[in-house]
């Protein structure tokens, strides 16, 4: 594995996302002088916060990611220093992990546990089906355990890293092939297809272009689990933050980084939008990678230039006075059409004709999140990103009209009306706020952007990435990882290390 050279006494960390905190409480436990400059007042990067007061109280919205699983790997990060993860942060398990509504009027509620979730496939569908799914579980078991440790968590210079027996093992449980008909092969029915399959969102695809192994995804959440953080998604970086700053990690906040400072093929100082010069022995860069390349290094070398990415999505933040009985914490809402809209998403770069949607409810398992009575709503449509001609300075409002539409033919009766207070993100948002292309999920998964063939987490002598980026990928547990593949960049791989998520 190569490692940056010369001195990294001193890590600058550019980005106070769940990224750049991981890298910084590894580094700061591995003996590193850590300072992170975070251009934002609060850390958390796209895991960000918004409260909106108002008379009787506070709405306290999560902006970015609501789906929390694998919390072993940020227990891991605290490990780094010491700390027990529990006494900073508290995680509750959320039951079911989604409730599955479909066009038939048929509800579908997702459990982690084995024997639960096939009791719930038999009362809907049939034993036939609760049956191929326990041998889905199987499966997708299989995965975590050939992709975690040798593809997953661990950082890969070349191809032939990739020569493993768990390579061979991969392929001969057919990992390399489809998504979407690999998930047939154990279950029939659309419905499961579908709710074992819409994963492949998160890694920028179709469920019919994707590979199988990116079932793995599936399992992180439906078999291991999703958890919910008293005080909302937001509450991870901050606690994480809060411990590294007890163990010595100098944060900059409210400090935005203009450029890197290059002498040769090295970094030797960061330089702010405040005029500031500070140096450093080694640089970590959290902003999306091409953003990183483009805005702080002034250099975009042809592996970032020739990425594509994934769709991004409207963001409808929501504070209410209606509460819906039939709502679980995660409520996904299927459309009639399925394959269709992925090619209108994906290839014809339009807005889906009929969409399936995530509607989160966090208050539901926190009621501190709202006044007393009112309800916070978080309402997600994939789009495409801005690749697709769509002008959203003049979309957006239109299109947030249509949002409520759909939300009240999908049962949310009279949600527009109920609405106190909300806030909108369009593609566009998701670019101002540093997305490359308005996308949110990053680059896409496909084969040629995947482990080896993803941008590297190494550039020059001392420059590190971290992120969704680089290796290994988007999602909340890949951005934890990759914070630790930035570290071990600087400190070189601990042989004693095992993540507490290998242990499974």
């Amino acid at each position: 594995m190569r490692t940056v050279s010369g001195p990294t006494d001193h890590v600058v960390v550019v980005g106070a996302g769940l990224a750049g905190l991981s890298a910084a409480m590894r580094l700061s436990g591995a003996g590193r002088r850590v300072t992170v400059l975070e251009r934002e007042s609060s850390p958390g990067g796209r895991a960000g916060r918004l409260d909106i007061d108002v008379a009787d109280g506070t709405f306290r919205f999560d902006t970015g990611p609501t789906v929390l699983t694998m919390p072993d790997l940020i227990a891991d990060a605290f490990d780094c220093v010491g700390e027990d993860m529990d006494d900073w942060l508290t995680l509750e398990p959320v039951a079911p992990l989604y409730r599955s509504f479909y066009p038939d009027g048929s509800v579908l509620d997702v459990h982690s546990d084995v024997d639960q979730m096939a009791d719930e496939i038999d009362r809907v569908i049939g034993p036939d089906e609760a049956a191929g799914y326990r041998r889905y579980v199987d499966f997708v078991s299989k995965l975590y355990r050939y992709e975690m440790n040798d593809f997953i968590d661990r950082n890969i210079d070349s191809p032939f890293d990739l020569l493993t027996p768990d390579l061979a093992r991969l392929a001969g449980i057919g990992g390399f092939r489809k998504l979407a008909p690999k998930v047939r092969e154990y279950m029939k029915d659309p419905r499961t297809e579908r709710v074992f399959s819409f994963q492949a969102m998160y890694a920028g695809l179709s469920p019919y272009d994707a590979l199988a192994i990116y079932a793995v995804i599936a399992y992180m959440d439906s078999v291991a689990g999703v958890f919910f953080p008293k005080g909302g998604m937001h509450a991870v970086p901050q606690a994480m933050a809060a411990a590294a700053e007890k163990h010595g990690v100098e944060f900059r906040y409210d400090t935005e980084v203009t450029s890197v400072e290059v002498v040769g093929d090295r970094a030797v100082a960061v330089h702010t939008a405040g005029g500031e010069r500070i140096a450093a022995d080694v640089v970590v860069l959290n902003p999306d990678l091409p953003v990183a390349y483009r805005d702080l290094l002034g250099h975009e070398p042809w592996s970032v230039r020739r990425l594509t990415y994934s769709p991004s999505c409207f963001l409808l933040l929501a504070g209410s006075s209606a509460r819906y009985s039939k709502t679980a914490h995660h409520n996904i809402h299927f459309g009639r059409s399925w394959r269709g809209v992925f090619d209108e998403l994906i290839d014809e770069k339009r807005l889906m004709s009929d969409p399936s949607i995530l509607v989160t409810n966090p208050s539901r398992s926190d009621p501190a999140l709202a006044p007393e009575g009112k309800e916070i709503y978080y309402v997600l449509f994939p789009t495409p990103n801005l690749d697709a001609p769509i002008d959203w300075r003049v979309e957006g409002p239109r299109y947030r009209d249509e949002v409520v539409r759909t939300l009240e033919q999908r049962g949310y009766i009279g949600f527009g009306d109920a609405i106190e207070v909300e806030d909108v993100t369009t593609p566009l948002d998701w670019q101002e706020r540093g997305m490359e292309r308005g996308a949110p999920f990053a680059s896409a998964h496909s084969f040629l952007q995947t482990g080896p063939f993803r941008p590297g987490n190494l550039w020059g002598e001392n420059v590190v990435f971290t992120g969704s980026g680089t290796q290994p990928g988007v999602g909340v547990p890949m951005v934890l990882i990759s914070g630790r593949l930035a570290a071990e960049r600087v400190t070189g791989k601990d042989p004693s290390y095992r993540s507490r998520a290998s242990r499974r």
